[in-house]
């Protein structure tokens, strides 16, 4: 998507007791959840979540304890296959 893609006038409605947008197609968002702030001249920011880095979610696992490790698995030769 380009950066400066012109403005487009967009509609409001109602969805329960919350406010929501209709966002047409080439502003959609990926994902199904995003980040809205308001900034400091009142206006509102809508931006799509950041995607997680495998680094960052590998950092927050906990090692596995001894009992739940993995049963050791026989290493045997391959069966032969005929083509």
């Amino acid at each position: 998507m380009p950066a400066s893609q012109p403005a487009r006038q967009v509609r409001l409605f109602k969805n329960g007791r919350s406010q929501a947008v209709r966002i047409p197609r080439e502003f959609e968002l990926p994902g199904k959840e995003a980040i809205l702030r308001r900034d400091g001249r009142g206006r509102l920011i809508l931006e799509a979540m950041p995607r997680p880095r495998l680094l960052d979610l590998l950092e927050s696992w906990k090692p596995l304890e001894a009992k739940d490790r993995l049963p050791a698995i026989e290493d045997r030769p391959a069966e032969p296959v005929k083509l």
